[in-house]
């Protein structure tokens, strides 16, 4: 048995339910709220090349670009924390957004907590769209933010409630491939407005995130709430009712009873923020914190983020920089099918631990690669050949990101933690994520300004780290129901000694029941 991947088949392998077609409609219109965020992510880093868009806002990132070419310095060209404060804003702001969130997502349901989401990042694309001065800008920047918080904090919780368990894991991708998609479109408006004559081509650009702001507010309207939460908020022939519409049968009293169990269960909890600090609760928490810490420090969004301004640092012209950042786009989406056709076969264990290990690889290569063309110094030119071959690279590490540490990154917190902490758990794993995010993205311009190549290695051996811990302490969970996943951290070698033994002794009478009778 490889350390800390046994994972035991519970009675939710024989819950009868049927992969319907109103379950795969609502999980794949809840997913698109991920465009809010991969738009987001793909269309900063764009437009923060756009030379009117500088001009207009950030003219000393402008004249820095030409001191540097003045002394042939590659790495400095972009460094100036009022440009990263634009992207990084976002962020600071979805993770406030997540607190609150957590409370409207428990109290008034996932959809509605998606539609209040949809709504503020439709105010924050409009903002940005007609702004004038920096104020506004930033401004914008803001409830684009709580946008992307509410969406972060309800749609994994939403699909991972909704779906089967034997096909929670591909329709949670979703989300992760709804981002990636929103990465690619992103990419290729930037490409497309850039050109636009008049130097207004940010405009559409920024604007343009009204498109999926849109998308999800009009699907949450129409998309009904889950069983859990609908129960959850005191409606059990109505949860059940919907149990039995999206697992396609009536016979629904195996899963509904542990439905009710788990919200008996709930009740009992007056503070899911207090209950989650209990040792009881100790592996969902770590997890919780330690996953979305680690997804940040792959560096992953310095691609994301950066990079066209990253491939215009490198040496590549206006046009290239802006072609590669679609070509990874590109490999993001692909990749991420992949993930989707394989984590509910192979696992989430063999994902996560391959995608480290190619992504070590990869960081150290682009590293060598920058070190060896550009040196200590930043004096350096790319050939076509050395200029491909550092594409090659990007992308790989991209494509390895993205069928392990993007989508399990909010899979796998969405999917273990009991109904009396899951707003909790959920928040803490948005805000982690956006707390590093914000950090990420204010600091890496600096970072590679004063550590240069040494930024790629900084991030190789976090990736190294999260592959170790991933080996030790993350069990599997595919096809666990959500609602028994406390039988995985029971089955652990190190988490089973803080799950104590009445929570899933009731688990274990109710099978012997099921068998005998």
């Amino acid at each position: 048995m490889a350390a800390g991947g046994y994972a035991p088949q519970g009675r939710g392998a024989n819950y009868e339910a049927r992969v319907t077609g109103f379950v795969i409609c609502t999980c794949l219109i809840a997913a698109t709220g991920g465009l809010l965020f991969g738009y987001d992510l793909g269309i900063s880093g764009g437009v923060t090349s756009m030379e009117p868009f500088l001009k207009k806002f950030f003219p000393s990132v402008l004249q820095k670009q030409s001191e540097a070419a003045a002394h042939d310095s590659a790495y400095c060209k972009f460094d100036s924390q009022l440009l990263t404060l634009f992207t990084s804003s976002l962020y600071l702001a979805a993770l406030v957004a997540s607190f609150v969130a957590s409370v409207v997502t428990r109290i008034y349901g996932r959809n509605f907590s998606m539609f209040v989401g949809g709504l503020s990042f439709l105010l924050g694309a409009i903002l940005n769209g007609v702004a004038t001065g920096i104020a506004l800008l930033i401004a914008g920047r803001l409830f684009l933010g709580v946008g992307v918080g509410f969406a972060n904090q309800s749609v994994p919780v939403y699909l991972s409630e909704m779906a089967p368990a034997k096909i929670r894991g591909a329709l949670n991708i979703g989300f992760q491939m709804a981002i990636t998609i929103g990465i690619l479109v992103a990419g290729l408006i930037n490409y497309g407005t850039a050109k636009i004559e008049g130097g207004w081509g940010w405009r559409v650009s920024l604007a343009l995130a009204a498109v999926p702001a849109v998308i999800m507010t009009v699907g949450a309207y129409i998309l009904p709430d889950t069983p859990n939460s609908i129960m959850e908020r005191g409606n059990p022939e109505k949860a059940r009712q919907m149990l039995q519409k999206i697992r396609g049968t009536v016979n629904v009293d195996a899963e509904f009873q542990d439905l009710v169990d788990a919200v008996q269960e709930a009740k009992k909890v007056e503070n899911p923020w207090a209950n989650i600090l209990e040792p009881r609760y100790r592996p969902q928490l770590v997890l919780c914190i330690v996953i979305p810490f680690f997804q940040q420090l792959t560096g992953i969004n310095v691609i994301m983020f950066y990079a066209p301004v990253l491939f215009k640092t490198l040496g590549f012209g206006d046009d290239a920089s802006l072609m590669s950042a679609v070509i990874t786009g590109a490999v993001n989406v692909a990749a991420t099918i992949v993930s989707i056709y394989s984590v509910d076969k192979v696992g989430r264990r063999v994902l996560f631990l391959e995608g480290g290990i190619q992504m070590f690889l990869c960081q150290i290569a682009v590293g060598v690669t920058i070190a060896i063309k550009f040196g200590l110094d930043g004096v350096g030119v790319l050939s076509k050949g050395d200029a491909n071959l550092l594409l090659f690279f990007i992308c790989a590490y991209v494509a390895a990101f993205a069928w392990s540490w993007g989508p399990l990154g909010w899979l796998v917190p969405s999917e273990i933690c009991p109904l009396e902490i899951r707003s909790a758990g959920q928040a803490i794993n948005v805000a982690v994520n956006m707390i590093f995010t914000f950090i990420i993205a204010q600091v890496f311009l600096a970072m590679l300004c004063h550590m240069k190549f040494g930024l790629f290695f900084f991030f190789a051996c976090f990736v190294a780290a999260m592959t170790v811990f991933v080996y030790f302490f993350v069990p599997e969970t595919k096809n666990i129901p959500i609602e028994e996943m406390n039988q995985v951290w029971k089955s652990h070698w190190f988490w089973g000694k803080y799950i104590p033994d009445e929570a899933v002794i009731g688990l274990t009478v109710r099978r012997l029941e099921e068998r005998d009778g």
